[in-house]
């Protein structure tokens, strides 16, 4: 099973490319963020025809998410439970036996700001949640644009990054909250080669110079540890013209 995320930074844009990514990859889920959409404007006949069913969470301009599947989604969750929010960062699904939680984190701006101080109240209602879906669901993968450099290997500057939005110890002490649940990070099971990032900014020419962070990502329950068999961040969407400013992660499970 290929279980991949992606933050597409507007799907109306970027659905060619999404069709073209399916269609070279086949992925047997993908999360997608920020697809900037409201449900009525979600292309569900456009990725039927290439083969995939759709459920989506969206508002107008910002956010959005998305799980594109081959098989159809049972169980669907709309939002976080616990949690009264008015922007659309999470959709949950069963496909078979496992449980996929797609989620766009917040940003959070800057350390000491209200979108900081709404980052953490969201991270402490996820932690909340996923405990209760590990509980449900023994094999549960938690995927999407989590915002969160984990570690100064995630940043290409850790220097400049030291405390930074995305790399504050208060983003990740609630990363390592989540592996503490229970989850581990489907890439960090590899060998990986230095400088892997998931983002890089569309400014000072940053994938060029490959100045990037590692805020993406695929978190798997302890269940699916002896499964999966890879992990990889596929670059290859971020060199389209006009890209998204991510790249998708992709895990591949052997079940």
């Amino acid at each position: 099973m290929r279980i991949a995320t992606w933050n597409v930074n507007s799907l109306s844009v970027r659905l060619p490319q999404v069709l073209d990514w399916l269609q070279a990859q086949s992925p047997d889920v993908l999360a997608l963020q920020e697809t900037k959409l409201t449900d009525d404007r979600f292309p569900h006949v456009d990725l039927l025809a290439a083969g995939y069913h759709s459920v989506c969470l969206g508002q107008p301009t910002y956010n959005g998410v998305a799980l594109l599947s081959r098989t159809p989604p049972t169980e669907v969750q709309r939002g976080m439970p616990g949690l009264d929010d008015s922007q659309a960062r999470v959709i949950a699904a069963a496909f078979g036996e496992i449980r996929v939680i797609g989620a766009y984190f917040p940003n959070g701006q800057a350390p000491g700001s209200d979108k900081f101080a709404y980052k953490m109240r969201w991270l402490d209602a996820l932690q909340n949640w996923l405990v209760t879906e590990l509980e449900q669901h023994a094999k549960v993968a938690l995927v999407g644009d989590f915002n969160i450099a984990p570690e100064d290997r995630d940043v290409y500057d850790p220097v400049a990054w030291a405390g930074q939005i995305h790399c504050t110890p208060e983003e990740r002490g609630h990363f390592a909250s989540l592996l503490g649940l229970g989850m581990f990070d489907a890439f960090r099971a590899f060998d990986q080669p230095p400088k892997s990032w998931s983002w890089w900014d569309y400014r000072n020419l940053a994938f060029r110079k490959n100045q990037g962070l590692r805020i993406d990502h695929i978190l798997l329950s302890q269940a699916l540890r002896a499964s999966l068999q890879h992990c990889v961040i596929d670059k290859t969407p971020r060199k389209n013209e006009r890209p998204s400013d991510h790249a998708p992660v992709v895990a591949d499970l052997d079940l």
